[in-house]
């Protein structure tokens, strides 16, 4: 039986997560009005990951005879104004989405919610690969420092970067 509880703990993380896809929108147009289109990129693929992300919850919840319930979606700041800043806002909303899932799955095992507890599986595996992600990429962007050829080679190198639909569950 899915509970009121994890629905709407469900409903909650729906948010965060369409939040995620509006936050990297933001950014993706920060670097494209940079002309970094490579960065640019990157950020559309996460875009296409968090929204993703959103759906396969969104399709969970009526999966399991629950009600989505779509509420307001934050206006995203952009905190930074140099590449490294705004990647390390990215690492901190990564850590912040990571702790939501966990609640998540705090209520999922308080609830004894096993099927919750095995599709989000996926997710806390995912999170750990998005943190590593960022982190690689902030270490990166710190070795390059002001050179800005480097910035340049890393923008190409990013630009190949595509989008590949995830298997949820």
């Amino acid at each position: 039986m899915f509970s009121k509880k994890m629905e709407d703990a469900f409903n909650a993380q729906i948010n965060a997560e369409f939040y995620s896809e509006y936050l990297y929108l933001a950014m993706k147009a920060y670097f494209e009005e940079l002309h970094l289109t490579g960065i640019a990129n990157w950020f559309g693929v996460q875009v296409q990951e968090e929204h993703a992300h959103g759906l396969g919850m969104y399709d969970y919840v009526h999966e399991r005879g629950g009600k989505v319930t779509l509420g307001e979606i934050a206006k995203p700041e952009i905190k930074g104004k140099d590449t490294v800043a705004i990647f390390e806002q990215v690492l901190e909303h990564e850590q912040l989405v990571t702790s939501k899932i966990n609640a998540l799955v705090d209520v999922a095992e308080a609830e004894h919610d096993r099927a919750a507890l095995s599709f989000l599986d996926w997710y806390i595996k995912e999170q750990v690969e998005e943190e590593s992600n960022v982190r690689q990429l902030i270490a990166t962007l710190k070795l390059i420092g002001e050179d800005k050829k480097a910035l340049l080679m890393l923008d190409r190198e990013l630009a190949a970067r595509t989008y590949t639909a995830p298997v949820i569950g």
